[in-house]
């Protein structure tokens, strides 16, 4: 079932544009100069009830735009959205119900008062059942670590204790979508993990939908299956992350620790084509291999015949340079990536 529809979706800004100085701004009183700035170009794409969805881009490409559109904040200026049967910037309050959104920069909670009390203006303004913010407050509180701080006001938090509570304030109502924007910006690893580990239970025990926008690669890897990514306004990928992975991230690099040093094996390995000898330091070896090419159990098969194996430990692939390289245009998507996402 298809959540979220959107449909050749368009976002033109009208900037003024001013001389500097004095002279210019009293110019402007009198003679006003606008210009318009595209932020969406024209995209389209549909997520499934359900789905963890990274939506990605550089500074400026349009993600935040789109999200603000999505949750009703915007208004397109041209194209259609429809969120769980709803036009979000038609029927605000109604869409509001049925989604919850965490903006890393901004708090949705009052800043003077206790935690626990912004949770309760959030029931009464939601009307959330008595049982069902009793049950969710217990489960966040658990699984946030939420009671440390429940009594402080928002002014006196850490970012990190911030960023738990604002994210159980997104879901004390039980909405069918999250948007999130930047949830872990600016965390240490701990808090980064904890959030990351409660939003897969969300999505996997409750069906809950993500839309996540992030420069922080681990959390699309950690959390999501799909990818799309935005650029200067269009949409230049949208598919499942292990496609890019397969296409652009295939290289694995297997670190082994022998017993003793295997001068033939780092002789075998330079001789091979298809294999990379990284690096070499005494009895610890660094194999880079195509993992498409070979599996593990080859590599550890061909380390074996010339040495007794201490520990070893495999480097799997990771997105975070091909996206940057996507970004940087050093790589461009076939076309068969390029197709249309489905399930």
């Amino acid at each position: 079932m298809k959540l979220i529809q959107v449909e050749e979706l368009t976002k033109n800004f009208r900037q003024a544009v001013k001389s500097p100085g004095l002279a210019g701004a009293v110019k402007h009183l009198f003679t006003q100069s606008y210009r318009e700035k595209l932020a969406v170009d024209r995209i389209s794409f549909s997520i499934e009830e359900g789905e963890a969805v990274a939506y990605v881009g550089p500074n400026g490409a349009g993600k935040s735009t789109t999200i603000k559109m999505l949750t009703g904040i915007l208004t397109p200026t041209t194209g259609s959205i429809v969120v769980d049967g709803l036009v979000p910037y038609q029927q605000r309050t109604r869409n509001a119900k049925t989604i919850g959104a965490v903006f890393g920069q901004r708090s949705q909670l009052w800043y003077d008062i206790p935690i626990i009390e912004s949770f309760s203006l959030i029931k009464d303004i939601y009307e959330v059942p008595s049982d069902v913010y009793k049950r969710n407050m217990d489960r966040f509180t658990e699984m946030l670590g939420l009671a440390e701080f429940l009594n402080l006001p928002t002014r006196k938090l850490s970012l990190g204790q911030r960023m738990r509570a604002d994210l159980a304030a997104a879901l004390l109502h039980n909405p069918k979508i999250i948007y999130l924007d930047e949830p872990t910006i600016g965390l240490d690893i701990s808090v980064k993990v904890k959030i990351r580990q409660f939003i897969k239970e969300l999505n996997k025990e409750q069906g809950t939908t993500i839309v996540l926008t992030t420069h922080d690669l681990e959390d699309i890897e950690d959390i999501c299956r799909r990818l799309i990514i935005i650029d200067h306004g269009r949409i230049l990928y949208d598919g499942s992350l292990q496609a890019v992975k397969d296409s652009f991230a295939r290289e694995r690099t297997f670190h082994v620790q022998l017993k003793e040093e295997a001068p033939q094996l780092a002789h075998i390995i330079r001789q091979h084509p298809e294999m990379i000898l990284e690096e070499q330091q005494g009895r610890q070896l660094s194999i880079r291999f195509d993992r498409l090419r070979f599996t593990a159990g080859e590599i550890l098969a061909l380390v074996m015949q010339y040495g007794e194996i201490i520990d070893f430990r495999i480097d799997e692939p990771r997105i975070e340079q091909v996206i940057r390289k996507l970004y940087d245009g050093e790589l461009e998507l076939n076309q068969q990536l390029m197709g249309a996402y489905n399930r």
